[in-house]
């Protein structure tokens, strides 16, 4: 339970990164929302490793990071083409604004990172 809170807590902080992001680019910098998000994915990554790696999946042995940064990133541009994948399409078939399509998105692509970080990425050494 501990760990499904913290990647909660993580995931909500990376989440808030990655909107926060995407929110100033396009409402302060005019960039698309999809070309946003991709700022806000790079951002919001490291937030992610960092908060998963020490606190949502520590162990006494944690993996090295040589080994749960690759496999973490792969977890993490895999979810992220799927976020992608799904924003565009909620921005052109929905009447939803950008904002509240991204929340949609960044809730649903959260399980499948949490499955995958946990049961490969993050594996203890």
């Amino acid at each position: 339970m501990r760990r499904l809170a913290a990647f909660g807590a993580v995931g909500l902080a990376a989440a808030s990164v990655h909107y926060l992001v995407v929110w100033l680019l396009v409402s302060h910098y005019a960039v698309a929302p999809l070309a946003a998000n991709v700022g806000g994915f790079l951002v919001a990554f490291w937030t992610s490793f960092f908060g998963h790696r020490h606190l949502s999946f520590a162990h006494r042995r944690p993996a090295p990071v040589r080994r749960a940064l690759p496999r973490f990133a792969a977890v993490a541009l895999a979810s992220f083409a799927a976020n992608e994948s799904l924003y565009a399409w909620l921005l052109a078939y929905t009447p939803l604004p950008y904002t509240w399509a991204l929340i949609l998105v960044l809730g649903t692509v959260a399980v499948a990172t949490y499955l995958l970080s946990r049961f490969w990425a993050f594996l203890p050494a």
